[in-house]
């Protein structure tokens, strides 16, 4: 069976709807950081869990069934960033995070994106890097280990999340890098 692709403008597909869902959740995942508590952290924790497979499931869906739209490539990393960076930043005063390493992740994540906007506009294309990939896994997985905070299972969830995050710093700094030099390289050679 042949998959037709999707209209580039078409704003309600399924994972658009996906990308939507995800930006949805963060208003009930920060609430629910305001409660103090571990049920409340393991159910805040839970729905950011949700919210992070739409992330798969957009993408995989999009690509499978041809579903890729102008809406979606610009609704996905939009939410992407939200996801990570929106309760990074609730995290600052409920959990101690330091807010500097909020603030460089922030920074790289618009530098990056003004460099793709400005390669875009020359027509290059910079494909996402599995260093990317690798610093979007930590830092998810990070954020959840700090929105869960508490021990559970014997398990010291913020020592966990703080050591994650540090981790994630690194590479996320590295990526950026990396892509810096990648979109540089590509522009000299187009």
């Amino acid at each position: 069976m042949k998959v037709e692709a999707a209209p580039q403008s078409l704003l309600l597909t399924l994972p658009n709807l996906l990308s939507l869902l995800r930006i949805g959740l963060l208003p009930f995942i920060l609430i629910l950081l305001n409660f103090p508590g571990p049920r409340w952290s393991l159910f805040a924790a839970l729905l950011f869990l949700i919210a992070c497979l739409t992330d798969l499931l957009d993408g995989y869906i999009a690509r499978r069934y041809r579903m890729v739209t102008k809406v979606g490539k610009l609704l996905d990393p939009v939410a992407d960033k939200l996801l990570i960076l929106t309760p990074l930043i609730m995290l600052i005063p409920l959990r101690g995070v330091p807010a500097w390493v909020v603030v460089v992740m922030v920074w790289r994540e618009m530098a990056v994106t003004i460099l793709r906007q400005v390669a875009a506009e020359r027509g290059v294309v910079v494909d996402a890097s599995l260093l990317g990939k690798e610093k979007a896994v930590l830092q998810l997985t990070a954020v959840t280990a700090l929105i869960l905070h508490y021990p559970y299972v014997g398990v010291d969830f913020h020592r966990m999340g703080m050591g994650l995050l540090y981790l994630a710093l690194v590479v996320t700094l590295w990526s950026g890098v990396q892509y810096f030099r990648a979109v540089i390289r590509t522009l000299r050679e187009g």
